[in-house]
């Protein structure tokens, strides 16, 4: 497997709230291992919690992409000027 392949990531324990609250913990846990005071062991612990979290977004960004092309597929339509407008 590829390191963007979902089986890659371990289980997100507990799943974030939101897209939002995901991308949050993602910039908390980038600054405390820069920050460099963790332990080798919390480093590990924030690298896998990272992984995951990246994981969960990125099915969450992939989900919300379906639904949109789904969207414009029943909306999107080309421009005839001359078209008679629909009620």
């Amino acid at each position: 497997m590829t390191p963007d392949s979902p089986g890659d990531a371990p289980p997100l324990d507990p799943a974030p709230e939101s897209f939002e609250v995901a991308l949050g913990e993602l910039e908390q846990l980038v600054q405390r291992m820069e920050g460099g005071a963790l332990s080798l062991e919390q480093s590990l612990a924030a690298y896998r919690r990272g992984a995951a979290l990246i994981g969960w977004c990125r099915k969450s960004l992939a989900d919300v992409q379906q639904q949109v092309r789904i969207l414009e597929a029943d909306l999107l339509r080309p421009f005839e000027p001359d078209a008679p407008e629909e009620p």
